[in-house]
């Protein structure tokens, strides 16, 4: 949605523990199942969608990142940004500086390479 390409080969959503069946019930129209059940997820804090496509949803309220940061949903979810798809459809994304800082849970070379380019499009931006 940025305009860059993305080296992952699947879609993550983090969201808010209590919504787990909201998205469950919305995915289900395009065949995704859980791998989990809800209880499940919350216990472990994730779980992945799946037919097709993948998707792995995140349910924790907070993550510890490789770089030994700790990231809270609460405060991701603060400072989303809302994009309007259509006249009836809006999707909540993070802001650029926390997409950066999701992608050092992992720090994995795609992950890195994903970080670069996303400074770089920061860089360019007013």
């Amino acid at each position: 949605m940025l305009g860059l390409p993305v080296l992952t080969a699947d879609y993550d959503f983090w969201i808010a523990i209590d919504d787990i069946a909201r998205l469950n019930e919305a995915s289900a129209r395009f065949d995704l199942q859980p791998s989990k059940t809800i209880e499940e997820a919350r216990m472990t804090g994730r779980y992945v969608l799946d037919n097709d496509e993948r998707v792995d949803v995140l349910v924790a309220r907070a993550v510890t990142a490789r770089t030994g940061e700790v990231v809270e949903f609460e405060a991701l979810w603060s400072r989303r940004i809302a994009v309007d798809l259509a006249s009836d459809l809006q999707v909540n994304l993070p802001s650029l500086d926390d997409l950066i800082l999701t992608k050092r849970f992992a720090l994995r070379p795609k992950d890195l390479e994903d970080i670069r380019l996303l400074e770089a499009l920061r860089g360019r931006l007013p």
